[in-house]
């Protein structure tokens, strides 16, 4: 007889909410420690990409929005390290975020309580990175929406929209969160 999932009190059963949570969060830990990864081994390419936003020197070039412009290449660089520095922590708390879904899946662990938390906190980093960084900052602050060639915004908003999707997950109510282990 073939093994039957048991419903919410199953936290080990694939399909419930915990899994999904579990499969978002190591999805978005992977894809931030490959960004931080190749921002890290191909450190020149996306080092342009920052220079030229803060530089402002693809935009309208309006007089009105110049002023913002930061072309100091030292300040430009210390931007792009702080933001791969951010990256990389993010990815570290959700690889840690992934081990606690994984112990709280296998009932080694002390439920989701901590998974969630711990989640939560790499999801929000990612959201501000995306947010308030490329979008707000970037996208506003920086007129990057007005450049064709060094325009960030569509990738940052999927960005967004991922790391949104997954912590509203996680925060959605559910009995399954209150397992025995949970």
């Amino acid at each position: 007889m073939a093994a039957r999932w048991k419903g919410p009190r199953d936290s080990v059963g694939l399909g419930g909410l915990p899994f999904a949570a579990a499969a978002l969060t190591a999805t978005v830990a992977l894809y931030m420690a490959l960004v931080a990864f190749g921002n890290i081994t191909d450190f020149g390419t996306n080092r342009e990409f920052v220079r030229h936003v803060l530089a402002m020197d693809t935009t309208f070039e309006d007089d009105d929005l110049m002023w913002r412009a930061v072309t100091d290449r030292t300040l430009q660089d210390i931007a792009y390290v702080a933001i791969i520095i951010w990256e990389t922590l993010a990815a570290v708390v959700l690889v840690a975020a992934t081990v606690l879904w994984t112990r709280g899946l296998t009932r080694r662990g002390a439920g989701y309580r901590r998974a969630r938390r711990v989640s939560t906190l790499g999801l929000v980093m990612v959201l501000l990175l995306f947010g308030a960084g490329f979008i707000g900052i970037g996208g506003e602050w920086f007129a990057m929406w007005q450049s064709q060639k060094w325009n960030g915004l569509e990738a940052a908003g999927r960005n967004f929209l991922l790391a949104g999707f997954v912590l509203v997950l996680i925060q959605l109510p559910s009995p399954q969160w209150h397992s025995p282990d949970g």
